[in-house]
């Protein structure tokens, strides 16, 4: 459904996107993560048509966004980051005036604002004015004109912003639902509901694409969790140095006798339980005290400091 072909941006001399290329099929959702900066927001106003690419291809339902523009607008739902809403109008008022410009006649009106407004929850909301409401009903709403007409791929950006604990759920397993027999993309900074959302995470980082994959893959089993008592500096550098131990995050710990360094440690090239024995003799070496050496997770925080944050992450530990 969305085909992104070596798409280039460029705002006067800053390459806001360098050469960025995916494909997302029907029935897929998927996250779109990102630090600030990184060019999450350009390539979903790219996507839905509001900015163009200086060089590379974009299609959606197989229409190119440039030269079919207007029939690409038609097959698209889009919540941005903030709400597109107008505040003096009640809610169905202005999901009425969505959907009629979005072509769809009044008894079609009707039956599509009934259907999204159960469907996010805003059933009594319609007759109030939407400056009376919540943020997180103003969400709902933008949510629920997004999907007025059935788009073949609804893009969010940012759609659990200011919903409480309880709606973040019913939204979720709406996205779940939706994107069984349609295409979702969402970008969010809550990377728990990415994880609990998504199928596949695109992670990107200085206008590039960094990491694609199936969540089952990029958040595997395979880590190693390990704790130890002694001089962080010297624990860091000798774990590093070992073969094989790509370091996904560590974290100081200590307590009222001792002090140390909790490590998550991703085996590359190397099998997990050589490293084990590997670390297990670098500790008896050192005479570390081994508080823990067992199987751990990655988690999607470890993915966006590996792959968004190395640079920050170096300096810190001033390597």
């Amino acid at each position: 459904m969305i085909q992104v072909e070596k798409i280039s941006k460029y705002y006067g001399s800053f390459k806001a996107l360098a050469d960025v290329s995916f494909t997302i099929g029907r029935g897929e959702v998927v996250g779109f993560l990102g630090p600030n900066g990184a060019g999450k927001t350009t390539t979903l106003k790219i996507l839905t048509g509001n900015a163009f690419p200086h060089s590379g291809s974009v299609t959606i339902a197989g229409l190119d966004v440039m030269a079919d523009e207007q029939a690409v607008k038609e097959r698209i739902g889009y919540l941005p980051e903030s709400a597109p809403l107008y505040r003096d109008m009640l809610v169905k008022e202005y999901l009425s005036f969505m959907a009629e410009a979005r072509g769809l006649g009044p008894s079609a009106r009707e039956k599509a604002i009934r259907r999204v407004a159960h469907d996010c929850g805003i059933e009594k909301m319609l007759p109030r004015p939407i400056a009376h409401l919540s943020k997180g009903y103003r969400q709902r709403v933008g949510l629920a004109q997004a999907l007025l007409h059935e788009p073949d791929v609804l893009i969010l950006d940012e759609p659990y912003t200011g919903l409480d604990p309880i709606q973040i759920i019913e939204i979720r397993n709406l996205i779940r639902r939706y994107g069984e027999e349609h295409t979702v993309i969402l970008s969010s900074h809550i990377l728990q509901e990415v994880e609990a959302t998504c199928s596949r995470i695109l992670i990107i980082n200085e206008g590039r694409i960094v990491a694609d994959g199936a969540v089952s893959e990029l958040l595997g089993h395979n880590a190693l969790h390990v704790k130890i008592a002694g001089e962080d500096p010297v624990i860091r550098d000798r774990i590093r140095g070992l073969e094989g131990a790509e370091v996904i995050h560590e974290s100081a710990w200590q307590d009222s006798e001792e002090h140390g360094l909790e490590l998550r440690i991703r085996p590359e090239g190397v099998d997990r339980e050589k490293l084990s024995a590997a670390i297990f003799e670098l500790c008896k070496e050192e005479g570390w005290r081994l508080y823990f050496l067992g199987q751990g997770k990655v988690t999607f925080e470890d993915l966006f400091v590996e792959y968004t944050q190395e640079k920050i992450r170096e300096a810190k530990n001033g390597r």
